[in-house]
């Protein structure tokens, strides 16, 4: 009884320890169902591919980590339009060097995510039909750049689909949000944003600017955005409008299984990298073992609501805390 309530008091310490079990097992159960899986050589193009489901996993975690129903349903457009920029209007343009490219593609999705933040924050919208509302303009945007699907490379973006020197590409995209993340940790920010999502009246009450708060989240989340879009642009060297919300809802649900609470108030990055990758390898592992496709969208419902169960059970302490208080 006692392990059982050590176990479940860490977990409440660590929500993430959970999901990286699990994507440890399921890298495990992929090396044996196809031993490629394990060589080297294949570990640039895996992480190039596994790296746009990470970043947009990360890239949700900020708002939600802000408040109570913060969630984003926009950064799956975002960073595919941010794609398409790169891939169909800079790199055709001469616009292409990472110098120009990259601080365009975090621009836009700056100013993206301050506008969701506006929306929700300071105009008092519900975060799901605000960004509603800017997935569908989002879309229509990039319909308008991009009607059929084009290519375009450029040799900064080949290497970070591939190899940095010794180093995969897709690994330092995915580690840049973690900088970012140590770097606002080492300020008050991530601390009022925490108290925020935890309970916002009373961080009200102690003098936080709540609305201030949640705006640089949602503006951090575009951000991360615009690093995932660079990471799509590196993977595929490629842009299709059609593609717009393939990232939304694995995204989400890699944030929840990831230990970060729907609530608010309680998550990490590497939750939600953790689980991004319990999506990733769960799909890899399928397709290795000759399952359909059709069944992946049924393993990804079955798993967000464990996720929520789960988180809410966690949880639970504080809302008796609450209540009785």
């Amino acid at each position: 009884m006692r392990r059982g309530q050590a176990l479940i008091d860490t977990l409440r310490a660590r929500p993430w320890g959970f999901a990286a079990v699990i994507a440890i097992a399921l890298l495990i159960a992929n090396v044996v169902a196809r031993s490629s899986f394990a060589t080297p050589s294949s570990w640039p193009a895996t992480l190039a591919t596994f790296a746009p489901f990470a970043l947009a996993a990360m890239a949700s975690t900020p708002q939600i980590l802000s408040g109570a129903g913060n969630i984003d349903i926009s950064i799956g457009p975002l960073l595919n339009l941010i794609n398409i920029v790169i891939v169909a209007v800079l790199i055709p343009h001469g616009l292409g060097s990472p110098w120009v490219a990259v601080p365009i593609a975090l621009g836009i999705g700056a100013v993206v995510g301050a506008i969701n933040g506006v929306l929700v924050a300071g105009m008092r919208f519900q975060a799901v039909l605000a960004t509603l509302c800017t997935l569908f303009v989002l879309e229509g945007v990039a319909q308008k750049i991009l009607p059929n699907p084009t290519t375009g490379t450029a040799s900064w973006l080949a290497h970070l689909g591939n190899k940095v020197g010794p180093i995969p590409g897709a690994l330092i995209l995915i580690v840049v949000p973690f900088l970012l993340w140590f770097a606002l940790g080492r300020t008050a920010y991530l601390r009022t944003l925490f108290s925020v999502g935890g309970d916002d009246a009373a961080s009200f009450s102690a003098g936080v600017n709540v609305t201030a708060v949640r705006v640089i989240a949602f503006t951090l989340g575009g951000v991360l955005a615009g690093v995932a879009g660079i990471a799509l642009a590196a993977a595929t060297q490629s842009g299709d409008a059609s593609q717009a919300i393939q990232y939304t809802l694995p995204a989400l649900a890699a944030v929840a299984i990831g230990g970060t609470s729907l609530l608010g108030g309680r998550g990490s990055l590497i939750g939600s990298v953790a689980g991004a990758a319990i999506m990733f390898l769960i799909q890899t592992l399928l397709d290795s073992l000759a399952v359909s496709d059709l069944w992946l969208q049924v393993v990804y419902g079955m798993l967000l609501l464990l996720a929520i169960v789960f988180s809410s059970m966690l949880a639970a302490p504080r809302a008796v805390k609450a209540r009785t208080a």
